[in-house]
């Protein structure tokens, strides 16, 4: 199958476009499915959307897709241009990262001048509540260690073990979590 075109595929993009902002919109997947489609006849504005649901079908005179195939084919949409979303946020995380991190340096010199100069202590605490913000940001704190034990400290012993006893296991965990949280 020969690749499409770089227009084609600046239209499928538009269309991809098109169908996530009518679901955020709240719109269904079958309108969404007939605002998209290719044929006239099953556009709800009697259109023919360029690269719509069905264009091999309307290019070669056939009947427009039914209602489950335009569901489909929105759904499909949606999903890929989520994707393709997902993915370009992950390729430019670093640089936003390194963005935040400037922000948060020009408003921690601001906070640690006040604090420093006139020792005013709402200033000293903004200055740390930066530096925490940017020790998370960054990564630069370590990691709690947790450990679980059992009855009077002692290991916890697993010898047959069902779903049940692993969720009571886990509750029991996050109780003493939050519990050693709270000091």
């Amino acid at each position: 199958m020969a690749r499409p075109t770089k227009a084609v595929r600046a239209a499928i993009a538009k269309r991809r476009a098109d169908a996530i902002d009518l679901r955020l919109a709240g719109v269904d997947w079958l309108t969404i499915g007939r605002k998209l489609a290719a044929d006239p006849l099953a556009n709800s504005d009697g259109l023919a959307y360029p690269q719509g649901y069905g264009v091999e079908l309307y290019a070669k005179g056939k009947e427009p897709p039914n209602e489950a195939a335009l569901i489909r084919s929105a759904c499909k949409d949606v999903r890929e241009a989520l994707k393709d979303r997902v993915t370009e946020l992950d390729e430019h995380v670093d640089e936003l990262r390194a963005v935040e991190a400037q922000r948060l340096d020009r408003l921690f010199f601001v906070a640690y001048r006040k604090a420093v100069r006139d020792g005013d202590l709402p200033a000293i605490d903004r200055a740390l509540r930066v530096m925490e913000r940017r020790a998370r940001l960054l990564g630069l704190d370590r990691p709690e260690k947790r450990e679980i034990t059992g009855p009077e400290g002692n290991p916890v012993q697993i010898e047959h073990t069902d779903l049940a006893d692993l969720e009571a296991l886990i509750a029991v965990t996050e109780e003493a979590a939050r519990g050693s949280g709270d000091n």
